[in-house]
């Protein structure tokens, strides 16, 4: 099955999109070709600026002004309009319109009484608290940046017209725009044979969806009887999370239809032959997938606020506060962050409030507030005919001794014959209720 006329309308002007938390795109870095400032009116109350419309973004652009009524808050994002990472594994698999994931961010700015800025953030000038942005300089007293993540392929190549062609021919599909379009048109009009998802090590964006995504579309090529098999090659040596859900579905659901390889990093991927090798083996493809390690966006390196930990640049902040290291009035938030919380969209959300209660506290002049853990709600399906999921909610926890976060109060369902039903319906529930919390 194609995607359809109405898709790609409702698609229009996303494919240039780097990342639903982003509002920087690496492959559209360019600085302002001049000197100006951006049209927007002056002001004379305490200036918000926000980098990047997703879920952390959203939030905090939200709850900032909610918190602070008199902030001047500006949510700059270089996409016409949203669209969500959470829940496309559906959407892949032609289980749900895309009508569901797409949101509108004049109507979110309406809703919520802050202002949204169409641009791309380009550069920072922290000396005189400017912006930069590719329609113009904006004055800020707090930024704000939730730019989301980027890919890191130099484990796999350092031939940049290599990396071009991964990009390209093989998406990893979990940046949304035109990379979710190509591997649905992939999924739909797959004809059988092999079909390689991977899984990369390290704390890469939402743990459960590669394993989700290999579900649901061994289930698509199972209702369609085709003669075909997803190779799930797992950097880690085990499930990374849900991991008794997961097996169990592989092995009951999908056994002919999954084939499931922990411990296998890639060493080199032959795309001319279509073969993909790890240390042991290799596996011929008809096609795949390939998701790369993640990294923090890349306009935090160029601005410099970013550090290189272990090879992987993301946020340095405090980590409590989200203060950048040396600016107290530059936060970074959302799946750049260095801190181990999930990168997923109700961890960024409920992250946001908090951030926001930081900003307003500031800007009101009111007593500091404590820390407060990000939650972590996800629902993750193993099967859409019928539909059916499993579940984990988690809250963190913050060891001062040894600096270190780990999970708390965490609650799990894993057992998708008995509440697998239950738990597919609350996909939506929760989905509907975070969309309101961001879009009203």
């Amino acid at each position: 099955m194609a995607i359809t006329r109405r898709d790609v309308l409702a698609l229009s002007g996303l494919s240039v999109a780097a990342s639903a938390l982003n509002g920087y795109s690496g492959s559209n870095d360019k600085k302002s070709t001049s000197n100006h400032k951006a049209p927007l009116p002056d002001t004379t109350n305490p200036r918000v600026v926000v980098v990047g419309g997703g879920w952390s973004g959203l939030s905090i652009a939200k709850y900032t002004k909610a918190f602070a009524p008199t902030a001047d808050v500006i949510l700059v994002e270089q996409r016409h309009e949203f669209t969500s990472c959470p829940l496309s594994n559906l959407w892949i698999v032609d289980k749900i319109e895309l009508e569901y994931l797409t949101h509108d961010y004049l109507q979110a700015a309406r809703k919520n009484n802050y202002t949204y800025f169409h641009a791309t953030a380009v550069d920072l000038d922290k000396k005189n608290q400017i912006l930069k942005t590719s329609d113009g300089d904006i004055k800020y007293d707090y930024l704000v940046f939730a730019p989301g993540i980027d890919y890191d392929y130099s484990r796999w190549t350092k031939d940049i017209a290599f990396e071009n062609r991964l990009r390209q021919e093989y998406p990893a599909g979990f940046i949304p725009g035109s990379e979710h379009i190509t591997l649905r048109n992939k999924v739909l009009n797959f004809k059988g044979g092999n079909f390689i998802l991977t899984v990369p090590s390290g704390n890469y964006r939402c743990l459960p969806a590669p394993y989700e995504r290999a579900c649901v579309i061994a289930d698509y090529f199972k209702q369609k009887k085709l003669n075909a098999k997803v190779i799930l090659l797992d950097e880690n040596n085990t499930i990374t999370i849900k991991e008794k859900g997961f097996q169990s579905a592989f092995s009951e659901l999908y056994a002919d239809y999954i084939e499931y390889i922990p411990s296998s990093p890639i060493t080199k991927i032959d795309l001319d032959n279509k073969i993909v090798h790890t240390e042991f083996d290799q596996y011929e493809f008809e096609d795949a997938s390939f998701y790369p390690h993640v990294r923090g966006a890349k306009i935090l390196e160029r601005v410099g606020l970013a550090k290189d930990a272990k090879n992987k640049l993301e946020a340095n902040i405090n980590p409590l506060t989200y203060e950048a290291i040396g600016a107290k009035n530059i936060f970074i938030t959302g799946d750049s962050r260095p801190m181990g919380f999930s990168k997923s969209g109700n961890t960024s959300n409920s992250e946001g409030r908090f951030v926001a209660s930081l900003i307003a506290q500031k800007i009101n002049k009111t007593q500091k507030i404590k820390w407060e853990p990000p939650t972590t709600t996800c629902f993750s399906a193993v099967s859409i005919a019928p539909e059916k999921a499993i579940y984990i909610y988690t809250q963190y926890s913050y060891d001062a001794k040894s600096e270190t976060f780990d999970f708390s109060n965490t609650t799990s369902s894993e057992d998708w014959e008995k509440d697998g039903i239950v738990n597919a319906s609350s996909i939506y529930d929760w989905a509907t209720a975070l969309y309101a919390d961001m879009f009203n």
